[in-house]
C-alpha cells in the first residue's frame, strides 16, 4: 500500500464514525445535543473535511457505544494520523485536499479536455501554466515565489509513479485539442509530448489520444478524474472547475463517471496508436522549434502543423489519424 495520508485517514475515520452513528439510530442533531456543538462540525468531522480531536472520538465512542479496546484504539489511531502533516500542506495549495487523496490511491482514471494532467506536466509546461494571470476580481497574480513553489509541488506529486512498491495505476485519456493548444512555445509542448511518450511507457501509466474524428462524445464539456482507493475507504470523482472543486462520493454517480470514462476509451485511440499519433505532433513542434517558426494557435485542426505544413510537406493533423496505426 501507498504511505498513509492524514487526508484519507480523516476520511476513513469520518466514515466510521457516520455508519456507527446510523448504526445506533442517531441522527446528526441527535450528536450534536450531546456533543454540545454545530451539525456542521459533525458533518465536517464525518465527510473529512476536519479532523477529530482525541476527546471528540472518546465522546462519540461513549455514544454509541464502543466498548471494546481494539476498535476505540483503531479510532484513536485514526485521528492521530488524521492530524499529521502531509508534505502538501507546507505548500499552501488550493488543491491540497486533492494532492492528499493523491499520495495514497492506488488509482486514479483522469480525462482532460484541454491540459496535459498534472501527473505527466514537464517543468516548463507546469511553469507556464502558473504564470497564466488570474483574472477573479481582487485576487493577485501569482508571484515569482508562489509559482516556484507550486511547480516544485507538481514535480514532487509525481513521484506517486515512481514508488518502489505499489506505484500509483494512472490511466490518462486526453482530447486531441490539449495536444495542439500551445503552452509556453512549441519547445515546451515538443518536450512535453516526448515527456508524455516517455511516462506512458511504464508499466503502471497508460494514455490514449480521443482525436477530433471522433466527434462529440459525453465528456467535452468536463473534466475529472476517478480516485480509486482500494481500501476501506470509499472512492471519489473528483471535478475540477472555474466554480470550485467538487467531490463525488456517491456510489451511483461515481458508476456513472465509470461508465463515461469507459466510453471515452472505447473512441479514443488505443495506448499504442495514441503513443505514435504523440509522436508525429511531437516531431512537428520539434521542426517548428529547429526552423524557428512562429506556431501560430489559431484553428482547430493543429495550428503549428497547419503552419509547418508549407514547409514540411505534411498532411494537416486533421487527417494525420487516418495514417496512425
Amino acid at each position: 500500500m501507498p504511505e498513509g495520508s492524514p487526508t484519507v485517514r480523516r476520511r476513513e475515520l469520518g466514515a466510521l464514525l457516520r455508519k456507527l452513528r446510523e448504526e445506533k439510530g442517531l441522527s446528526v442533531k441527535d450528536v450534536t445535543e450531546h456533543l454540545l456543538c454545530s451539525p456542521s462540525k459533525v458533518s465536517r468531522i464525518e465527510t473529512g473535511q476536519r479532523g477529530a480531536t482525541l476527546r471528540d472520538v472518546r465522546d462519540l465512542c461513549d455514544l454509541y457505544g464502543v466498548s471494546g479496546p481494539a476498535e476505540r484504539d483503531h479510532l484513536m489511531t485514526l485521528a492521530r494520523q488524521g492530524k499529521q502533516q502531509g508534505w502538501w500542506q507546507h505548500y499552501d495549495l488550493p488543491y491540497s485536499t486533492y494532492v492528499g487523496m493523491e499520495a495514497e490511491a492506488v488509482s486514479i482514471k483522469d480525462y482532460d479536455s484541454a491540459v496535459i494532467p498534472g501527473l505527466l506536466q514537464t517543468n516548463s509546461y507546469a511553469r507556464a501554466m502558473f504564470e497564466v494571470p488570474l483574472v477573479e476580481p481582487g485576487l493577485p497574480d501569482n508571484t515569482g515565489d508562489i509559482i516556484e513553489q507550486r511547480v516544485e509541488a507538481r514535480m514532487r506529486r509525481q513521484t506517486v509513479l515512481e514508488r518502489d512498491k505499489d506505484p500509483l495505476q494512472f490511466w490518462a485519456i486526453l482530447d486531441e485539442a490539449a495536444l495542439h493548444r500551445i503552452v509556453g512555445s512549441a519547445g515546451v509542448m515538443s518536450d512535453q509530448l516526448d515527456h508524455v511518450i516517455r511516462v506512458s511507457q511504464k508499466d503502471n501509466v497508460t494514455v490514449q489520444i480521443i482525436p477530433y474524428s471522433a466527434g462529440a462524445h459525453p465528456a467535452m464539456d468536463s473534466t475529472f478524474n476517478i480516485i480509486e482507493f482500494g481500501t476501506s475507504v470509499n472512492d471519489l470523482v473528483y471535478v475540477e472547475g472555474l466554480q470550485g472543486l467538487l467531490y463525488i462520493d456517491r456510489s451511483d454517480e461515481i458508476e456513472r463517471y465509470r461508465q463515461i470514462f469507459k466510453y471515452l476509451s472505447n473512441v479514443a485511440f488505443s495506448s499504442a496508436r495514441s503513443l505514435k499519433f504523440l509522436a508525429q505532433i511531437r516531431d512537428s513542434y520539434a521542426l517548428g522549434r529547429l526552423l524557428q517558426l512562429p506556431c501560430p494557435s489559431a484553428g482547430l485542426c493543429g495550428g503549428p502543423v497547419n503552419h509547418l505544413e508549407r514547409v514540411a510537406g505534411r498532411h494537416s493533423l486533421a487527417v494525420w489519424d487516418s495514417d496512425v496505426s
